[in-house]
């Protein structure tokens, strides 16, 4: 395959491509209903064909046209199941994979970052990549020492391909929800964009990693692959041989599911605890099940610095939204930005609004599912619900964006894997400032 389009007009021309091509199809379907075909097999095909399309361009573009794809495959869950069914298989595709860059493109990043005689540093080097994203691939491969390793190497001109593709994407936002209806891509768009610089930063993310193996060094739940080398655009890390999340999601069984969706909630409590770092790229393709049953944790590119681990009010106010003590979880989010000084709420429809959410921590066990997700999605969507009306009256903080992205992406991964899991004891144990009983 070619490499990844640079020309911005022909990226734009790809990306516009999403929402026209919904429209030739929807042609296309206008004609076979005039012969008879069945109205509900025509929005099949057509769904099932713009799902194709969007995993084709997605995948074809990378940079942030895929970014966003990728996110997207994490909020499928909350979508009405009607609309996400078609898009689920080409969305989940781009969580671990998507076509891959030429090898003699491969080989020219190995030489920029290891030198011209860059096979030197492998025992072997695989050229047929394991995994793809939305910035660079993975090969596996043997380190001059013996040891197994993932060679992560970036796209050529991924930056300038980034940063386009936002731009790109907030343009055409508006005609794309006849491809995703139900999602507002904006403020997906307005977050990523913060991030950019980060994501292309090898050294940094080389440097993150390393904190987080550290702080998981030794650890019988999870694992963080080593860092073995690093240039400015590769890296070089300890191979983990295991099942992606991606798969456990579309075929594991029960107890997969429920061993995954435990491990996977618990890395996001004790990361930031012990690292001072929030791994904020929660989607599967970034976490895989060991042999012996320890959760792989990958891709560092996306980490927020939080030297006070995560803030005590929110296990302060989970305790107090627990015991219905409506009042306080006002006059606490309130003072922690989420509502503003002339704002007037109700405490009682606040506490009305968020107390669906706390399911999962009234029971010893719960399971995260689609159902779940979407009924309270759908209730906020709902213009007419009083849920809708509280929820405009509230403010995300800036200082807690990120951690509300990684924790609504991850509680809808957490639904894919439709795993039971004890999350009261997890979050009582691990969350700072909660103080109500494990069981």
């Amino acid at each position: 395959m070619s490499e990844p389009p640079r020309r911005a007009i022909t990226r734009t021309a790809k990306l516009a491509s999403l929402p026209l091509g919904v429209a030739g199809r929807a042609a296309l379907g206008a004609g076979r209903r005039l012969t008879g075909v069945p109205a509900e097999d025509i929005a099949l095909q057509l769904q099932n064909r713009t799902a194709e399309q969007l995993f084709s361009v997605l995948g074809e573009l990378k940079g942030g046209a895929m970014k966003v794809g990728q996110a997207l495959s994490i909020f499928e869950a909350a979508m009405p199941e009607d609309l996400a069914a078609p898009y689920r298989v080409a969305l989940t595709k781009l969580q671990d994979s998507a076509p891959s860059m030429p090898t003699a493109t491969v080989h020219r990043v190995l030489a920029e970052n290891l030198g011209p005689r860059w096979p030197s540093k492998f025992r072997h080097f695989d050229d047929e990549p394991a995994a793809s994203a939305s910035i660079g691939q993975v090969h596996r491969a043997v380190w001059k020492d013996g040891r197994d390793v993932a060679v992560k190497v970036q796209y050529p001109g991924a930056g300038p391909a980034l940063v386009g593709d936002f731009r790109r994407l907030a343009r055409v936002t508006r005609m794309s929800a006849g491809w995703l209806p139900g999602l507002d891509l904006q403020p997906l768009l307005e977050e990523f964009v913060a991030r950019v610089e980060e994501e292309l930063d090898y050294e940094r993310e080389a440097a993150g990693q390393k904190v987080f193996a550290k702080a998981f060094a030794g650890d019988p739940h999870i694992v963080v692959p080593a860092v073995v080398h690093h240039g400015p655009t590769i890296i070089v890390s300890q191979w983990l041989e295991g099942t992606p999340l991606s798969r456990i999601i579309s075929g594991g069984t029960t107890e997969q599911r429920d061993h995954a969706a435990t491990r996977y909630l618990e890395f996001h409590l004790a990361g930031p605890e012990r690292a001072r770092l929030l791994h904020a790229d929660p989607h599967p393709g970034n976490f895989r099940i060991l042999p012996d049953g320890r959760l792989g944790v990958m891709d560092f590119g996306s980490t927020d610095r939080l030297p006070g681990g995560l803030p005590t009010a929110i296990g302060r106010l989970l305790t107090r939204a627990l015991e219905d003590d409506a009042q306080t979880v006002l006059d606490g989010l309130r003072e922690e930005g989420f509502i503003r000084p002339h704002m007037e709420v109700d405490a009682e429809e606040l506490l009305d609004l968020i107390d669906p959410f706390i399911d999962p921590v009234r029971e010893p066990e719960y399971r995260f599912s689609r159902d779940w997700l979407r009924s309270h999605a759908e209730r906020l969507r709902n213009p007419r619900s009083v849920d809708f009306r509280t929820s405009l009256r509230l403010n995300l903080p800036t200082e807690y964006m990120l951690i509300q992205r990684v924790w609504a992406g991850g509680i809808g991964v957490l639904c894919q894997i439709n795993g039971v899991v004890p999350a009261r004891r997890i979050l009582a144990e691990g969350l700072p400032g909660a103080e109500f009983s494990p069981v």
